[in-house]
């Protein structure tokens, strides 16, 4: 008897570490992916098995509707080839996440006194700051509108020259024209 009992033992606790080392945990991580999985709503982004993304638009008991892609293709899957939640849409608050509003809104809030102001600085300085400030900008713009005005002129003689060379062709077009029409005379 104790020749059986011995080799029970080790084969009893061999499948006690395996169950809680290897079944619980792949049990409790099929829970959570089905109530994942069954708590997909509206307006939920989704990665589905194949790599698809796309934004839940209707769900049905077994599948769902997903758009996806800029042309917003709408196409329907089943909920168990649903990956992941990437972004879950707003879902109504649970209870407890409520109680903690209301006892915020509750509780007295605390006033805070205004924080004294410092002194203004003297205004005396201030102006020649400014006016120096002024006189530096008017010079920048100055700057500008001379280089705006040798832009245009740049601009202008561009123009001109694509407009002579455009008389050009068509000339020398309806020179060569002349010369064809000649030609078979």
């Amino acid at each position: 008897m104790s020749g059986t009992m011995s080799m029970i033992i080790p084969l009893i606790l061999l499948l006690a570490v395996m169950y809680f080392l290897l079944i619980r945990p792949q049990k409790k991580r099929e829970k959570e992916v089905n109530a994942m999985r069954s708590g997909v709503q509206v307006g939920d982004e989704i990665i589905t098995i194949g790599g698809i993304c796309g934004k839940v638009v209707k769900t049905k008991e077994d599948s769902l509707v997903i758009q996806v892609g800029a042309d917003k293709v709408k196409f329907e899957i089943m909920r168990w080839a649903v990956s992941k939640v990437v972004d879950e849409s707003k879902k109504p608050a649970p209870a407890k996440a409520k109680e903690e509003e209301e006892q915020t809104e509750k509780a007295p809030v605390k006033k805070s006194k205004p924080r004294r102001m410092k002194k203004a600085a003297p205004v005396e300085e201030e102006i020649v700051e400014d006016e120096a400030i002024d006189e530096e900008t008017a010079e920048a713009e100055a700057a500008d509108d001379t280089t705006v005005e040798e832009a245009e002129a740049v601009d202008e003689t561009v123009k001109e020259a694509a407009v002579d060379e455009a008389a050009e062709e068509t000339e020398a077009e309806a020179e060569a024209s002349d010369e064809e029409s000649e030609e078979e005379k």
